[in-house]
């Protein structure tokens, strides 16, 4: 049975070296994954894989900056994730990357080599000596898509984040603003 967490579970802590936080759009999984990142004592990092192609992104891309304190030093990276990752990894650093939806639509528009960024990035993760929590989108619960590229993406992201999930210590599902502990250190 899956339990229900809370912000208090893990007092001072998130609950892993390496946390998933997956959940559907606007479920609350950057909150939450912005919450367990706060709960560190040392350098927070905000590695962003959004572009702002449109007034609506440059205006959400906003409204996350504001939630962020000066704690907060944010890395764009929309393609070389693990080199970001790499980059600015250090022993007691805490990483939040948001997110790797983003990222594989990045990919896929960029018509780059997924299975190597994939690759990299599970190196990156593997090598960690920070913390690192990661936020993705379920996108495969919906009914299937009409088009290719549409199910393309679906399972590309399917992948990256069974990929990122067997690697993660903790793994939280997000629903209507609660997380639920899908996989606990």
């Amino acid at each position: 049975m899956m339990e229900a967490t809370t912000d208090d579970d893990v007092p001072g802590q998130a609950p892993g070296r390496i946390v998933l936080v997956i959940g559907g759009a606007r479920s609350g999984k950057s909150r939450h994954a912005q919450r367990l990142a706060e709960r560190a004592s040392g350098p927070l990092t905000f590695i962003a894989t959004a572009q702002a192609f449109d007034a609506e992104m440059t205006d959400r891309i906003a409204r996350h900056r504001a939630d962020r304190d000066a704690r907060w030093h944010t890395v764009e990276a929309p393609v070389d994730l693990a080199a970001a990752i790499i980059r600015c990894d250090a022993p007691g650093a805490m990483l939040l990357v948001d997110c790797l939806t983003l990222w594989a639509s990045n990919l896929l528009l960029g018509d780059e080599d997924i299975d190597r960024h994939v690759a990299r990035l599970d190196d990156a993760l593997a090598g960690a000596q920070g913390r690192i929590v990661l936020v993705t989108n379920e996108v495969g619960w919906g009914i299937v898509p009409d088009n290719a590229l549409a199910r393309r993406f679906r399972d590309v992201a399917g992948r990256i984040n069974q990929s990122v999930a067997a690697r993660a210590q903790a793994v939280d599902l997000i629903v209507a603003g609660l997380p639920l502990a899908l996989k606990r250190p």
